[in-house]
């Protein structure tokens, strides 16, 4: 498997920025996020009611072993994988890495790419909205993006796969995801 890693803050566009690998028909693309509430939401089926409930009611130790599940499930898969997912999740007790050592080493990565704009940008579009539970103010946000370019860096140590870093601009969204696409080929 060559998979592709894409993370960003949430609000940063890393949805639509990927809409584009949709065009490049070899590749799988996931999403870390839904994969994890499939399992949670049968695990603790009075806890999850909905994918922001993972961070926000589950401890620590119950996100890291969801993690490890899907990590799994992923290292299993053939062909060309694009992974959409987080650098780090914000919770209640602090940062937690969205890729932990013992799961990124299980991975074949060909790429680490991570979308964001700016802080600003990233806090209009979550405010905006409705249908996710995502707070912050704008220098939590910048904090928040500051500490996922240094995972960034140190998961390019691990893997030995190189980094980019997108911006996804308001009103650039094509020129981010020709930015993407052209890591695809």
């Amino acid at each position: 498997m060559a998979m592709t890693i894409v993370m960003g803050l949430p609000g940063a566009g890393k949805s639509t920025v990927l809409a584009a690998a949709s065009q490049k028909k070899e590749h799988k693309v996931l999403n870390w996020g839904d994969l994890m509430f499939e399992i949670a939401a049968k695990k603790h089926p009075a806890k999850i009611k909905v994918r922001d409930d993972i961070r926000s009611k589950l401890l620590p130790s119950e996100q890291k072993e969801l993690q490890a599940a899907v990590g799994s499930a992923l290292a299993k898969m053939e062909g060309k994988v694009v992974l959409d997912t987080h650098c780090s999740i914000e919770t209640p007790r602090g940062y937690l890495p969205g890729l932990p050592y013992a799961i990124l080493t299980k991975f074949k990565v060909s790429q680490l790419v991570y979308i964001t704009g700016s802080a600003q940008e990233i806090y209009t579009r979550r405010n905006a909205d409705a249908s996710r539970a995502r707070p912050g103010s704008v220098e939590s946000i910048r904090a928040h993006d500051e500490y996922n370019k240094m995972l960034l860096a140190t998961y390019s140590v691990i893997t030995g796969a190189p980094a980019k870093v997108i911006m996804n601009s308001q009103g650039k969204v094509e020129e981010a995801q020709k930015e993407f696409v052209a890591l695809l080929e």
